[in-house]
């Protein structure tokens, strides 16, 4: 069994969701690798104003698409976001909550923790 990596709270990293299933592999988990060009690391939980904000920048969240086996992601749900795009959230005002127990510690690398912890849904537990 391989070790899981950390999160930004320098503990295992835990699932994201498993419904809708997420992350960039789909196994629930904000992991990522070097074929990860968006880097999915912060686990978000999905508010309208966020996805609205979203689809304005071009990425359309909540609009189903079966095709790719993707149920859409409505207000309330958990979800593997790109650092890069919850950063940029965060500087228009509609950053959505963070679960950081779920948020991949490479988050670090474009976020600031304290930012992820204004914005947390809990902190360490």
């Amino acid at each position: 069994m391989r070790q899981r990596p950390l999160n930004v709270l320098g503990t295992p990293l835990q699932d994201c969701s498993l419904d809708p299933l997420t992350g960039f592999y789909r196994t629930g988990c904000c992991e990522t690798g070097n074929d990860d060009d968006g880097f999915h690391l912060v686990c978000v939980q999905a508010t309208a104003e966020f996805l609205a904000f979203s689809r304005q920048r071009g990425n359309d969240l909540s609009t189903p698409r079966p095709e790719m086996a993707f149920p859409g992601v409505k207000p309330g749900d958990r979800w593997c976001l790109c650092a890069p795009r919850w950063q940029e959230a965060l500087d228009a005002g509609a950053a959505p909550p963070v679960h950081l127990e779920a948020t991949h510690i490479l988050t670090l690398e474009f976020i600031d923790l304290a930012d992820l912890k204004r914005h947390a849904v809990s902190v360490g537990g």
